[in-house]
């Protein structure tokens, strides 16, 4: 039996390009002499749908395409993923479904057992769990299709009772087929790897599992779909980051017709759970999520061009190359705005970038933006001694600046913040925290730096001097961020602790950070949540980035 696997970008909503997409697989895998064609998790709508679920018309137009579909299903067996109507009143209206279509018919149908609602998930919200589960009969064979988080339990997860496969397993299945929407991050791919070869050995069947590929505003999908034998050996696996559809021989013995990938024995059998923070475990996996978080932003929204505020430092020039690598640097317009307070190499550091990735730019200074700023407070602020509220001046005034150019020109502003001056609060609300996407939001300091070495791989394109100074907002004459932050080596890993393994105050300090930095650490990140509850959408790449996938009160005492 031949199997595709269609790994697509799809687009929330857009039901025109998604299906036309979805067709197009078909007809390509027909050519192909397919037997059966293999979608991801509610690819006729795009995953997370949220809110739209609760549209009759939007499920009207799920319907619709899928019907569209089903008229192309015809020699080939097409599975689509997509939300169908409960018919039972009790519980949600909807299922989040697999439609398996042949002969141009819908034969059968498999609803997702395991709704989850950690993390940046939240399906229990808009569906019903599965209460009843069948094997498919096609060619011959009694396929068991299940959908994403169905075989996340084997059995042994304390969040579900129910494991989908073992009920499968009572109709004698001869292969296993699931349709995914898992999302990236950068510890996800080996544990996602193991987790498709615990479900082979346990129940000793082929696997082949389909996931979808593309960012949704904050959330990207890395693709990497599998396939397995029913040794466990690694057959196949579709690229990371990239749309692809690719053919795999099963025979009937349960092995996969073509060499081995990698054997069972040579993958981990357990998810990556870092103790502590690796600020450069997989960088180029962090780089191209980046890269196609940007990229997919602005076609899905119908924008083409960046606008950035390049200050010389390393968050702004990581940005600026990200960006121009996902847009081209013809497209990625650099400001550099300069005050009296900034030294000479910021704005070398930062022309020397720009001419680096060939992309335009412009010096604006704010000079005397920020001195009428100031004359024009003179009578209420008196002659108050210079503090914080001088210093965001300055940063309001690059906003403000770097927001007229955005209007006036049709471009979207990149923010630069990274996820320790986000936790820190480090940062000015309506100055360098403006913007409409977060490029750095969920990369600690530690791995900017490593975003940049790697920029730099094969030859400098950021400035050395810009990876080797002293990290300054250059608010105020001789600033650095080492006056208001512990140094990052320590911060970051602190940040870690707290805000990816949630560890609390007396299990970080019994890791031997100091007490009082600690509860200084810790203070600052929940005291700043109404910062961050402003902040534009940022590219998820972590286990736990700030946005929707981390909800915390903003008012909240707890550590404050």
């Amino acid at each position: 039996m031949k199997i595709f696997l269609a790994q697509q970008n799809y687009h929330i909503g857009n039901f025109e390009s998604n299906t036309q997409k979805i067709i197009c697989a078909i007809e390509e895998a027909k050519k192909q002499g397919a037997d059966i064609i293999v979608f991801s998790e509610l690819s006729v709508c795009g995953y997370p749908p949220r809110d739209f679920l609760e549209f009759d018309d939007f499920i009207s137009k799920c319907t619709q395409a899928i019907d569209e579909i089903k008229q192309h299903a015809d020699g080939i067996a097409v599975i689509v993923g997509g939300p169908e109507k409960n018919l039972v009143k009790e519980g949600k209206d909807l299922f989040n479904a697999a439609f398996f279509l042949y002969n141009k018919e819908i034969k059968a149908v498999a609803h997702k057992t395991l709704l989850p609602t950690y993390d940046v998930f939240d399906e229990y919200r808009y569906f019903e769990p599965a209460y009843e589960w069948n094997v498919i009969e096609y060619k011959g064979k009694r396929i068991a299709l299940t959908i994403c988080e169905d075989i996340w339990n084997l059995g042994d997860n304390p969040l579900y009772r129910i494991c989908p496969m073992d009920k499968l397993m009572e109709q004698q299945p001869d292969l296993m087929i699931n349709i995914s929407a898992s999302p990236f991050d950068y510890t996800h791919d080996e544990g996602r790897k193991a987790t498709v070869k615990s479900n082979v050995i346990k129940y000793k069947l082929p696997m082949f599992y389909c996931n979808g590929v593309g960012s949704q505003t904050e959330i990207v999908f890395d693709g990497a779909s599998l396939v397995f034998d029913k040794h466990a050996n690694l057959c196949g696996r579709l690229p990371s980051f990239q749309s692809s559809l690719q053919g795999f021989v099963l025979n009937d013995d349960g092995t996969i017709e073509g060499p081995v990938l990698q054997p069972a024995a040579g993958i981990a059998d357990a998810e990556v759970n870092l103790a502590v923070l690796d600020e450069h475990m997989n960088t180029q996996q962090v780089y191209d999520a980046i890269v196609m978080g940007i990229k997919d932003y602005f076609n899905k929204m119908g924008f083409s061009k960046a606008i950035i505020g390049s200050s010389g430092g390393i968050d702004s020039a990581v940005t600026i190359a990200l960006a121009c690598e996902a847009l081209g640097a013809e497209n990625v317009r650099a400001v550099l705005m300069p005050s009296q307070y900034s030294t000479g190499h910021s704005v070398s550091d930062a022309e020397e970038l720009s001419k680096n990735l060939g992309n335009p730019y412009d010096i604006i200074p704010i000079k005397n933006i920020y001195d009428s700023f100031l004359n024009e407070l003179k009578p209420i602020f008196k002659d108050l001694p210079f503090s914080i509220a001088e210093e965001n001046i300055q940063s309001r005034s690059r906003g403000n600046l770097l927001m007229a150019i955005a209007n006036k020109f049709g471009y979207i502003l990149l923010n630069t913040s990274n996820k320790s001056e986000l936790a820190t609060g480090y940062g000015t609300l309506y100055g360098d925290m403006a913007g409409g996407l977060g490029v750095l939001g969920d990369c600690y300091k530690l791995q900017v730096y490593a975003l940049a070495n790697y920029i730099n791989r094969e030859k400098e394109i950021i400035p050395s001097n810009i990876i080797s100074k002293a990290p300054s907002a250059e608010l105020r004459p001789g600033q650095k961020d080492s006056d208001s932050l512990p140094d990052y080596s320590i911060l970051d890993k602190i940040l870690y602790q707290y805000i990816e393994r949630r560890q609390g105050p007396r299990e970080i300090k019994a890791q031997g950070f100091d007490a009082a930095l600690v509860d200084r650490v810790l203070k600052m990140v929940n005291v700043n949540e109404y910062k961050r509850n402003q902040f534009c959408p940022i590219i998820r790449v972590s286990p736990k980035a700030f946005g929707v996938g981390r909800r915390v009160p903003i008012v909240g005492k707890y550590l404050s």
